[in-house]
């Protein structure tokens, strides 16, 4: 292991913060859950159509998180952070464009393109500045680190319903929420563009798409542990976007009351988890991570499908417990897969960070999903019912982990 690797000192953090603020960068995409609510209102869509807006973002990883792998391997971890960044940038610019100088269909057609924008910076994004971590950390640290990194992530999505919620009540605008993040993000390109990070290419042999795709079906671990993102991606998108509609399904209460309080709670959640799986993390083995994660999700929907299903006066803490308890089981779901894959088959490491990022589909998959079901049983029950699948995968894979993932382990190093 290389001094790089091992630093801990101030001019190792200073080197890695750069890498960390890039993460909070990464974290704009969150802010579709709040932008899609406010898009729903105001051109009055049903719940499937607006949840066809995080099917615009995530769609792109299926598409893109491949080919970024690839990309990787010619001009580096780094410079390809920096073209998402820039990428990104152009998404938080189109809305701006389109609340000033357009409006009705021309408006809704700028933002749906400013989603795609987005998506597809995102994906270059999660598939680079996630290996990019492996350059400062390895092994059993790594887990912990990529959890910091979703840590401070979750502040951008914490602050988005904020921002936007301000700037509706005090200013009529809620989408200054991407004039500030054009500002943040800018920032963000300017310190990573000046630091100089000696990276290394871990892939042996030509990557291809083939090459790549043959990994993820050959490989039983390689497969599960992309499943589990998919379940991860699915579970957070969705309730970030249907969480709000719950609550008012149920009291009744205005989306503007409730939406911030809702989303906020979800991220503050969250939040902890991913400070407290940095801490401990490092700890404990990745079977116990995520058989306490895939636990507290579970949990999570018992408490969402009793809240769903009392329909007169249904007691509103619970849907907070609900809401607070899949934050934090999620929060480290990403992490822990993501680490097992990427230090399973480190000499390939490129062609699986492209893989598992290609998982974040699964953010395109469970929101129409959900909104679909919710509309068919007129009950956003229909939405609990889907998310329950993600969160039973992950407890799933916890309880068997033994026999699914460590038994692999021996096997295959083709």
């Amino acid at each position: 292991m290389s001094s790089e690797t091992t630093k801990t000192g101030n001019a190792g953090l200073v080197k890695i913060a750069p890498v960390m603020f890039a993460f909070f960068v990464m974290g704009f995409v969150d802010l579709v859950g709040t932008a899609t609510n406010y898009v729903k209102a105001e051109f009055n869509l049903a719940n499937g159509t607006a949840n066809l807006f995080t099917t615009m973002v995530f769609f792109w990883f299926l598409i893109f998180a491949v080919p970024t792998g690839m990309l990787m391997n010619k001009i580096g971890r780094r410079k390809t952070v920096l073209w998402s960044i820039l990428v990104t940038l152009v998404a938080m610019a189109l809305p701006i464009i389109a609340y000033v100088a357009l409006s009705g269909t021309a408006r809704l057609v700028l933002i749906v393109i400013s989603f795609a924008f987005l998506g597809i910076g995102n994906t270059l994004m999660q598939v680079s500045l996630n290996p990019l971590l492996t350059v400062f950390v390895k092994g059993d640290k790594l887990a912990s680190t990529l959890t910091l990194g979703q840590f401070v992530k979750s502040f951008a999505s914490l602050f988005a319903p904020y921002i936007a919620i301000w700037g509706a009540t005090q200013l009529g605008m809620w989408w200054i929420l991407f004039v500030i993040y054009l500002v943040v993000g800018i920032v963000g390109y300017v310190l990573l563009a000046i630091d100089k990070i000696d990276e290394p290419a871990p892939d042996a042999g030509t990557t291809t798409i083939g090459r790549c795709f043959k990994l993820l079906f050959s490989d039983r671990i390689v497969l599960l542990c992309f499943l589990g993102i998919v379940a991860h991606v699915g579970v957070d998108v969705g309730i970030n976007a249907q969480a709000p509609r719950i609550l008012t399904e149920h009291t009744g209460d205005t989306f503007t009351e409730i939406a911030a309080t809702a989303t906020m709670v979800y991220f503050v959640a969250r939040m902890i988890g991913c400070f407290t799986g940095g801490i401990v993390l490092s700890k404990i083995s990745n079977r116990v991570g995520i058989l306490v994660c895939g636990t507290i999700m579970t949990a999570s929907t018992v408490c969402f499908a009793i809240f769903c299903s009392i329909t007169s006066n249904p007691p509103v803490a619970l849907f907070w417990v609900a809401v607070a308890l899949v934050g934090f089981g999620n929060s480290n779901v990403f992490s822990l897969f993501l680490s097992h894959a990427l230090m399973y088959r480190p000499e390939r490491q490129n062609e699986i960070s492209g893989l598992m990022l290609m998982a974040l589909i699964g953010g395109a998959i469970f929101p129409p999903i959900m909104g679909a079901l919710a509309d068919a049983m007129s009950a956003q029950l229909g939405a609990i019912i889907v998310m329950s699948v993600g969160c039973i995968y992950v407890l799933v894979i916890g309880v068997g982990y033994k026999a699914i993932i460590e038994g692999k382990k021996a096997a295959v190093k083709a």
